[in-house]
């Protein structure tokens, strides 16, 4: 029966593994403004999102401006400053700026049920822009107004199922990691043989390890797959691969946890058998 307990823990600790991932990425990950800007500012160096915020930043600036026979040159000045502009500290600085004030729409999209996508207000790059533009002396610059954009870069037609699968894992939050390690030590507590009860633990961590690398690459290709055809697709990746970071790390240091402890309790058992 003791066997048969400590067999039963240790597939529900592989079970829960990667339930307990995502319910703390949910609660501190993406519940979290420092966490959520944190996990989006290196896409302020990524090709395809820069790329984005050019093209829309561009059109959004070139609509506010009339310069008549002198347009296609200040479209063409627009396009350069705005392509110098990306790769500066100043526009990392106002894309921070930007997903910290984006990152309460998104959670009220994921909570509330108003809207149904992620987007990034890019009004602060484009004040910046305004800035620079009016102070390198650029014609007509000054006549661009406060100009509010946002760009989407992830969309979804329902979001009812994963509205209240996002508050579940909230409420989860740490319990459910908590839970996991108790039951895995409970596991091992219970066995007859506690070190093949060690060595099962850590397989089944390993196990949910790859479960939860599995459920990732699913749901990245859902994601990806069900995307408007307005939703450009290589931005819509690096911000899919930014937000889900945590939960990629946290696969591998599972996994290592528990092939190490695995290793380690068989080595153990080698070595009680060597002469």
């Amino acid at each position: 029966m003791r066997t048969f307990l400590s067999a039963v823990l240790i597939v529900l600790v592989a079970l829960l593994v990667p339930a307990s991932a995502v319910a703390y990425w949910a609660d501190h990950e993406l519940g979290s403004a420092d966490r959520y800007t944190a996990a989006m500012s290196p896409l302020a160096s990524d090709p395809a999102v820069q790329n984005l915020v050019v093209t829309q930043a561009g059109r959004a600036l070139s609509g506010q401006i009339d310069a008549g026979p002198f347009q296609g040159g200040v479209d063409t000045l627009l396009g350069e400053a705005l392509q110098s502009f990306v790769g500066t500290p100043a526009y990392r600085t106002a894309w921070d700026a930007a997903n910290r004030a984006a990152h309460g729409a998104f959670l009220q999209a994921l909570t509330t049920g108003d809207g149904n996508a992620v987007s990034i207000d890019l009004a602060p790059v484009i004040a910046r822009v305004k800035g620079d533009l009016v102070e390198n002396g650029v014609p007509f610059a000054d006549r661009i107004p406060e100009t509010r954009l946002s760009v989407k870069v992830m969309e979804y037609d329902n979001l009812g199922a994963l509205r209240k699968g996002f508050r579940m894992l909230q409420i989860a939050g740490v319990w459910l990691p908590v839970l996991t390690v108790v039951l895995a030590a409970a596991a091992i507590a219970v066995a007859v043989r506690r070190r093949l009860a060690v060595l099962a633990t850590g397989l089944g961590l390993a196990a949910g390890a790859v479960l939860l690398w599995a459920a990732l690459v699913l749901c990245r290709r859902l994601t990806l797959d069900d995307l408007p055809a307005d939703i450009d697709r290589a931005a819509a990746e690096a911000v899919y691969d930014a937000l889900t970071a945590f939960l990629r790390t946290t696969t591998w240091v599972v996994l290592a946890v528990g092939l190490a402890a695995a290793l380690a309790a068989w080595l153990m058992g080698r070595l009680r058998r060597t002469p």
